[in-house]
């Protein structure tokens, strides 16, 4: 009986060892191995690591504190009890608050025990589409990508259009008519001085 004991004590102490140990890893990154030392060293410890965490994370300390006043906080009832601090009028308070939504509930899920499933067929088919579908959707990014590309040669044409031809037409215009205005100044000048004499 009494080497149980031990052996039940020693497997305790190995698995808060291996729970400690896991709890300094994911807060500090590092990874202590076990040593082989007594059982009185190691819970010793243990211990002292134990309370070095709960002084280091101030959160710790008072989760534990919180546990050992009030230990049925971090215990969940069974389901078919209600909760203890409520009295029975409160529970009934809260059934009755949430009676006008039980009609609706019941009719949503008989609407959704009604519905039919799907024919497995058109799932199937559906799932047999999906190649075709990525081929498609691949044909699509190499044609927009093809648009981008004939969008930005047209701006190009189309500049080059503007630049060349139309502004050197309106320059050529606009050479055509300073010459005629400098010619109209000369025929003027020429009838106004054989109108003098």
């Amino acid at each position: 009986m009494e080497s149980t004991l031990d052996d039940t004590t020693l497997s305790t102490i190995s698995l808060l060892e291996g729970r400690l140990l896991r709890v300094e890893h994911l807060l500090y990154g590092g990874s202590i191995t076990q040593s082989t030392t007594s059982a009185i060293r190691n819970l010793q410890d243990l211990e002292h690591r134990f309370a070095k965490l709960l002084q280091h994370i101030r959160v710790y300390g008072e989760l534990l504190k919180l546990y050992k006043s009030n230990p049925t906080l971090f215990q969940s009832p069974p389901a078919s009890q209600p909760p203890p601090e409520l009295s029975l009028e409160a529970l009934r308070a809260i059934v009755l608050s949430a009676a006008s939504s039980y009609p609706a509930t019941a009719s949503a899920l008989t609407a959704i025990s009604d519905t039919p499933v799907p024919d497995p067929a058109h799932s199937a088919g559906l799932a047999a589409l999906l190649p075709r579908m990525k081929g498609i959707e691949a044909t699509q990014l190499a044609q927009a990508t093809e648009i981008a590309e004939l969008r930005t040669r047209s701006e190009v044409a189309v500049r080059q259009w503007y630049e060349h031809d139309v502004m050197g037409y309106s320059d050529f215009v606009a050479g055509v008519e300073s010459r005629i205005e400098r010619v109209e100044r000369a025929v003027r000048r020429v009838e106004k001085t054989r109108d003098e004499i």
